[in-house]
């Protein structure tokens, strides 16, 4: 099976989640980006990375993507999540503005 393409900046901003570089992953986000994580909501760098060193990039989690769909400057990926802290078939959906991300959103895949 392929990897789907990715449209950027969701594609370099899965590269930097998978080799577990918390700095590329915060840059990533505007100024007022948000992460809402099964509905609970983490805006702002310093709110993502306390999310984030705990159950993200300090899960040293590593997204494979099956299947990636985009609407307007929404992007949307669904694939299997693997960390120390979860794991599981989930989505995520990215929503863009330029070449940062405003939000991500995770729910079951």
């Amino acid at each position: 099976m392929s990897t789907p393409s990715i449209p950027e900046p969701v594609a370099s901003f899965i590269e930097r989640v998978n080799a577990h570089d918390e700095q590329g992953f915060l840059d990533a986000f505007t100024d007022g980006g948000a992460v809402d994580d099964w509905g609970r909501t983490f805006t702002g760098r310093d709110a993502i990375k306390q999310w984030s060193d705990k159950e993200f990039i300090g899960a040293r989690g590593v997204l494979t993507v099956e299947e990636v769909e985009t609407s307007g400057s929404t992007i949307t990926v669904v694939g299997e999540w693997r960390s120390n802290w979860a794991n599981g078939r989930s989505q995520f959906t990215f929503d863009v503005d330029g070449d940062k991300l405003a939000k991500m959103t995770i729910r079951e895949g």
